[in-house]
């Protein structure tokens, strides 16, 4: 697992170059996948990003943490089904920018010919994935959006590496925070789950304001509320609603299948990883059954 950089190693606004910008990318707005990379400590990033995410530092000192608890769930998540549950193929939606301890490299290291095809509809993801996907030819990159199944589900490129007949592994790890209610995003979830085949998983995590302070929470959605996407932070029975009708897994040992926070799933002591970072998102595991 891709191990969290000290606090005083994350760069700060003005401290890194902006990358080029790729067609059909807006420098000046900010964007999801970018302030994730940012909040990781990577360079995928434009000043716009930087600028907003110090300010929501401000409000949320866990910031960095809350991403790298994030990044560790959906590492140990994804490992422990290629390990333990002999997953062999792996669909990623809402991907993103991360630039170490991807999910094809995690898994592969358990299952050296696992598939992966990774989703977003990020122009700047795709670019970024042109580099890092080249020479694998056992992943890709669908461009497309999730609240948009049968074209995500139907893309060309997911089509050629997931067969549908075979268990598979749906991530959907801190991106469905990004679906308004409006757009229905149980139902979405529902949707690609209900494509696979028996024996699939779901990990899934988002963000919730169930045990931050009002300061953090007005940080949180003022931060996303003039970007590419704004946020919708959810209580625990709506993330629980997620995982109706599959079977959710212990979330460490001796654990009742249950939903928890992002830091103590899979973790060897539960009570210390019980971070204030931590606590900024909930995570489930759950299998389909049949």
């Amino acid at each position: 697992m891709a191990q969290a950089p000290n606090a005083h190693d994350v760069p700060r606004s003005g401290a890194v170059v902006d990358p080029p910008a790729p067609p059909g990318v807006d420098p000046a707005i900010p964007a999801p996948a970018r302030l994730y990379d940012y909040y990781l400590g990577g360079s995928n990033n434009f000043e716009a990003d930087r600028v907003v995410a110090e300010k929501l530092r401000l409000g949320l000192p866990e910031l960095s943490d809350a991403a790298w608890a994030n990044r560790g769930f959906h590492q140990r998540a994804a490992g422990w089904l290629a390990a333990d549950q002999g997953i062999r193929q792996f669909i990623d939606i809402g991907a993103g920018l991360p630039t170490q301890g991807n999910t094809h490299e995690v898994v592969q290291r358990a299952v050296p010919d696992a598939r992966v095809v990774y989703v977003d509809h990020d122009p700047m993801v795709l670019a970024h994935a042109k580099e890092l996907l080249s020479g694998t030819p056992s992943t890709a990159l669908a461009l497309a959006d999730l609240r948009d199944p049968d074209g995500v589900l139907g893309h060309p490129n997911l089509r050629e590496l997931i067969d549908f007949d075979e268990p598979a592994g749906l991530l959907m790890t801190a991106v469905v925070h990004f679906v308004a209610d409006s757009a229905d995003p149980w139902g979405l979830v529902q949707r690609y789950m209900s494509a696979l085949a028996p024996g699939s998983y779901l990990v899934l995590s988002h963000a919730t304001g169930d045990r931050l302070p009002a300061r953090a929470i007005e940080a949180m959605l003022k931060t996303y509320e003039n970007a590419t996407e704004k946020l919708v932070l959810r209580s625990r029975p709506e993330v629980e609603r997620f995982f109706t009708g599959l079977e959710l897994v212990p979330p460490y040992a001796g654990a009742e299948p249950s939903v928890t926070f992002t830091g103590q799933w899979g973790a060897v002591d539960p009570a210390s990883a019980d971070s204030d970072g931590s606590r900024v998102l909930y995570c489930g595991v759950a299998k389909c059954p049949g």
